[in-house]
């Protein structure tokens, strides 16, 4: 993010030199006893851009074309929302399929044999702008850092979908583990975020304390390659210890600063009893 230096008549802000590490409001200066007119219409655009993130629909045949040129088996489905206005109205209709998609998934699991070991969902949730900007190179990441000897499931792109709808879909095609790849609630500085939410052995009822979530995934906070390792290293831990939530603590950092640091002994995960109030979100 580039910054215009100091305007005429605008006295200079002790803390200008931070902007160029931030993307935070900051320094913004001031005209008189007001902000510049410049700062204000940076607002306004930001503001903007975070309403449009919210009530801009996803374009999933775009995005599954995308994937499937990537070597990807795409689904496409849509939860109980009919539409945007009632998906933000009626947060519970966007945590279940609509019904002909939950008796396609269930059919098409019938007749499957293959085991999934990690479905991934990509849920349009509160920024579709965040889902196609980050989605693609995610998922890329992804496969291209997949474990050997897992399975993944065909890419699931979900319409007017919250985080909870990963779990009927993970249910219902007999998935060990699904991530959720969620729109996160556009901020001012960041309307395209996309957040990650793991589930261990989904089940309609699953509640937050019992997900992992990884967030700020976008090139200007938690890049794709490192969204990826993180993830892949709780799928294992998750599969070593049976869980996913409070009883599974990201360690990851940990591991890869004693990879950096020479040391072959590895990170042993804790299993801590005590609950911990998950995150809050509003997908």
């Amino acid at each position: 993010m580039t910054h215009e230096p100091a305007q005429r008549g605008i006295p200079p802000d002790p803390w200008d030199d931070l902007r160029a590490h931030t993307q935070a409001r900051l320094a913004l200066g001031r005209a008189g006893a007001a902000l510049p007119t410049a700062e204000l219409l940076r607002f306004g655009l930001a503001h903007a851009q975070a309403r449009d993130a919210v009530h801009i629909p996803l374009d999933a045949e775009a995005l599954a074309a995308q994937l499937q040129a990537q070597g990807c088996a795409t689904l496409l489905v849509h939860s109980a929302a009919p539409d945007r206005a009632t998906y933000l109205l009626r947060p519970d209709l966007g945590r279940r399929l609509c019904d002909a998609d939950a008796q396609a998934l269930r059919a098409s699991s019938a007749n499957g044999t293959t085991s999934i070991d990690l479905l991934l969902v990509v849920a349009d949730g509160l920024s579709s702008l965040a889902v196609a900007r980050q989605a693609p190179p995610l998922i890329d990441a992804i496969r291209q850092q997949a474990p050997a000897g897992w399975q993944l499931g065909p890419v699931v792109i979900a319409q007017q979908a919250r985080v909870a709808l990963g779990d009927e879909v993970g249910a219902l095609l007999g998935a060990r583990l699904v991530a959720v790849l969620i729109g996160e609630r556009p901020g001012l500085s960041s309307p395209d975020s996309l957040g990650i939410y793991l589930t261990w052995h989904p089940q309609v009822g699953r509640h937050d304390a019992q997900r992992n979530c990884i967030s700020n995934v976008r090139p200007e906070g938690l890049p794709p390659a490192a969204a990826a390792a993180r993830l892949w290293w709780l799928c294992q831990e998750a599969r070593q210890l049976g869980l996913t939530g409070v009883g599974l603590k990201d360690r990851s950092d940990a591991v890869t600063l004693a990879a950096e640091a020479g040391d072959s002994a590895p990170v042993q995960p804790r299993i801590e009893n005590k609950a911990s109030a998950p995150p809050s979100h509003s997908t």
